[in-house]
């Protein structure tokens, strides 16, 4: 299997993001995968790469319970604020 040269950080509000950017994984996942927009699209209207587009959504499909986990993280943290 590729690795992909796209680099994933965990250290902003433990949820992985591109590193050196704020963009989550979950943002671009849902994007692309729940809004529907292109990942050329999406790398447009977020300064991104394509590249990086693809290696978030990568880390996405390759990380079901750290992603599920993220997603408990921000709703609890939602529910405090």
């Amino acid at each position: 299997m590729a690795q992909s040269s796209v680099r994933i950080a965990t250290d902003f509000h433990a949820e992985p993001h591109i590193e050196g950017r704020r963009v989550t994984v979950r943002r671009i996942q849902g994007l692309v995968g729940e809004a529907g927009h292109s990942a050329e699209g999406v790398a447009e209207r977020l300064d991104l790469d394509v590249a990086e587009v693809y290696g978030a959504l990568q880390y996405y499909h390759s990380h079901p319970d750290e992603m599920r986990d993220a997603e408990r993280e921000r709703a609890g943290r939602e529910k405090e604020a």
